[in-house]
């Protein structure tokens, strides 16, 4: 007999609610309080109908927020009442769903507890499988080949599940009831050791037991992850390390180090509250722990870095490797520098053919690479897609330097596209003509036939740390970075903008000097520091004494040759290059093997001074002098804080206090171009902005001052979260002239 009080409501949930057990919680939720319907996955997020009394079906509302999953997050949810049904139960069905697609995709989950419990009981049938996963942890966008997220949508579609897992699959109250990817040593992936040629050695257990004595005898072993393969080594053996910075053609660049436990990181690392309950989240993230003085770790894992780029055990298969070394392992990038992340074991054999002695490879299929978490820029490429007031942000896809990147590139546009399905309606890009990215922008744009929106650089920054904030309007945005391709065809880098995401005023920048030699300049500190010397005092930088700068006479008449003639030196601002210049005046940094190695040693020598009771250091002083651009109100001067810092080295100042002083300007300077500005908000974005004690002085002097600040927290600073701003600004400008039509 039908229920005169009963009620059907169709509930539409948006926000992360697939791949993290949302739709068994619903299942469990609806079954409890005796209502009928369904749930199913669908291209927007999850559709529920539910039908029963309506005290059952506000309890029901309700619970869906306060009760849903650690890992769900509800962003949006809406009901409507429709025509009941009569169900006689409760059901999670699959089926095609038609229309545009929320941009929400599943994110890759560490391993639980629950599913290492099983992985360490003998007891259980998935006792030391690799592969195990449940609704709460495994891989997610590393599988997805398709929305909504079904198995049929993943790379596990190939292996069929046998009747035990077919059953957990389909049994309501089972930790694995509907969990996607879920697989048994009997009918999931399995794992191999393959020699370097690309020959089995061994499978499954004997091919964990043999990588691991490989790297215990000091060997380089390619391990295939979640979204690629890692290069591991032993983190404590000089000889090792050494060997893999040989063989990748990595001098001096910090590797990532993956320990055993907490309690492991803790003996080698100093960590906070915050840098464990990171560590040990879901996400699972690499997190920048500052190093103990006493780790045995080999010197060559991080050389002069006071920090670790520390992480934990993700998967099941990094986990039983770890239980069986019981050591740190540096585990970097599976590729040669410059190069993506390789995700085939094929393509792993020809292109770390010379690196890796060994490969540890499964048959699981990675659908796209994650490496370490609109087109971006030229270096630390993303790509960003938008539509309505969504965002997705692609994994790191590198620098566009090789051909193999940019085919990498491209290959995560067109991936974007399949997986979302979204056909461009506007492309954005970053203004400089040459980059790779903005190349592709321009044939993707005529291909669609669609408008293109050049975006200057560091336009894109400010807006990028604005959406990440949900703010709107005008704000000063201090950008500072090492390169930019501004408005007049200069080299940007150190500037102070007014700024909305439609619009943008240089309200002030660097005193410009010469990016001495071009792209040059980035490796060789030095030349920066004959370009602000010769800014400062022309040709006597010839004959200047000072033995902590160590540039010969014939090698500073060369340098000088080359600044008369401004021959591929353009002019910059770029703070980057400041910190450069500063790196090697103080004999800190004289030659860069990678991007930013200069400004982290003066990075780290001036927080090695704070440290050491030097909070209330004097900061050097910069000038404040009007501009003669008419599109610029102010110059910062550097060349007093250069001509004290100077005297300092001449007087025996130790590096670390002229570090200090450094910081300690720049940040004051802050301040006074903030009270010049007179705008309440301020935004801090660039690359320069990585650095901690950078960040935190000149958040304290602002804050100090009054001024509400903003910094990123979820975004990259550098050009990493430039897609996003790219995205955002080409929105708002084409809202002038184009409906978006909630695509893009």
């Amino acid at each position: 007999m039908r229920n005169l009080l009963a009620q059907r409501l169709r509930v539409e949930v948006e926000g992360t609610v697939q791949g993290v057990g949302f739709r068994p919680f619903v299942y469990r939720l609806a079954r409890e309080l005796g209502l009928t319907g369904w749930v199913q996955n669908t291209r927007n997020g999850v559709f529920i109908e539910v039908e029963g009394d309506l005290p059952a079906i506000e309890t029901f509302l309700q619970r869906l927020r306060t009760d849903a999953p650690a890992l769900a997050s509800i962003e949006a949810m809406s009901t409507s009442v429709i025509t009941i049904r009569e169900d006689v139960s409760f059901s999670i069905v699959s089926r095609a769903e038609s229309g545009q697609r929320t941009l929400v995709i599943p994110p890759d989950l560490a391993t639980c507890r629950a599913c290492l419990g099983e992985l360490f009981d003998a007891k259980d049938r998935r006792f030391r499988y690799p592969f195990l996963t449940c609704t709460q942890c495994g891989p997610r966008y590393s599988l997805l080949t398709a929305i909504p997220y079904e198995r049929s949508n993943t790379t596990m579609v190939g292996f069929e599940l046998c009747f035990s897992c077919r059953a957990e699959y389909e049994t309501e109250v089972d930790r694995r009831f509907h969990a996607e990817p879920i697989a048994c040593p009997k009918c999931g992936p399995r794992l191999y050791l393959w020699d370097e040629q690309g020959h089995e050695i061994a499978g499954h257990e004997e091919a964990l037991r043999r990588a691991s004595a490989l790297l215990e005898q000091g060997r380089i072993v390619a391990v295939k992850g979640l979204g690629g393969f890692q290069l591991w080594v032993d983190a404590t053996s000089a000889e090792a390390v050494q060997l893999l910075r040989d063989r990748k053609r990595r001098p001096e660049k910090p590797f990532a180090v993956l320990f055993p436990s907490i309690e492991a990181v803790r003996s080698y690392c100093q960590l906070s509250v915050e840098e464990e309950h990171l560590l040990c989240s879901p996400q699972a993230p690499i997190v920048l722990a500052r190093k103990r003085r006493d780790a045995a770790l080999a010197d060559a894992v991080a050389p002069g870095n006071p920090y670790l780029g520390v992480l934990l055990p993700a998967t099941p298969l990094h986990h039983l490797l770890m239980a069986s070394l019981g050591r740190p392992m540096v585990a970097t990038s599976g590729n040669r520098s410059e190069e993506p992340i390789v995700t085939d074991e094929r393509e792993a054999v020809v292109r770390l053919k010379g690196i890796a002695d060994a490969l540890l490879v499964h048959d699981r299929p990675i659908a796209r690479p994650v490496d370490d978490s609109a087109v971006g820029g030229h270096l630390k490429n993303t790509v960003a897609v938008l539509t309505g007031n969504r965002v997705v942000l692609s994994q790191h896809l590198g620098d566009l330097s090789t051909l193999e990147a940019d085919r990498a590139f491209r290959q995560a546009v067109a991936d974007l596209q399949r997986l979302l399905h979204v056909k461009p309606q506007a492309i954005a890009c970053d203004l400089h003509p040459d980059y790779r990215s903005t190349s592709f922008a321009r044939e993707l744009a005529a291909t669609l036939s669609v408008p293109l929106v050049s975006v200057q650089h560091h336009h894109a920054h400010v807006a990028s740390c604005m959406a990440e904030h949900k703010l709107d309007g005008e704000v000063l945005s201090i950008v500072w970075d090492g390169a930019g391709y501004g408005g007049d065809g200069q080299v940007w880098g150190g500037e102070f903008l007014i700024a909305s995401y439609r619009q943008f005023s240089r309200f002030a920048h660097l005193r410009p000097f010469r990016l001495l030699g071009g792209e040059a300049a980035m490796k060789e500190p030095s030349r920066s520091t004959a370009a602000v010397l010769w800014e400062l005092m022309g040709e006597d930088m010839l004959e200047h004494q000072l033995p902590s700068w160590r540039v010969m006479h014939d090698q500073r008449e060369k340098l000088a040759s080359v600044l008369r003639s401004g021959v591929a030196s353009p002019w910059t601002t770029s703070m980057g290059r400041l910190f450069d210049a500063v790196a090697s005046l103080t004999g800190l940094c004289h030659q860069a093997s990678f991007e930013g190695q200069a400004a982290m040693a003066v990075q780290f020598a001036g927080e090695q001074e704070v440290e050491a009771g030097g909070v209330t250091v004097e900061g050097y002083s910069m000038d404040l002098v009007p501009s003669d651009s008419p599109d610029t109100k102010w110059t910062v001067d550097w060349r007093p804080m250069i001509s004290a810092m100077l005297d300092n080295l001449c007087k025996g100042y130790r590096r670390e206090k002229i570090a200090a002083r450094f910081h300690v300007g720049l940040a004051e300077a802050t301040v006074r171009l903030a009270q010049a500005a007179g705008l309440p908000r301020v935004v801090l974005t660039g690359g320069c902005f990585q650095n901690r004690l950078l960040l935190s002085l000149v958040r304290q002097q602002l804050e100090a001052a009054g001024f509400t600040v903003y910094s990123h927290a979820l975004v990259p600073p550098n050009d990493g979260g430039l897609s996003l701003g790219q995205a955002v600004v080409a929105a708002q400008q084409l809202k002038l002239t184009v409906d978006m039509g909630g695509r893009a």
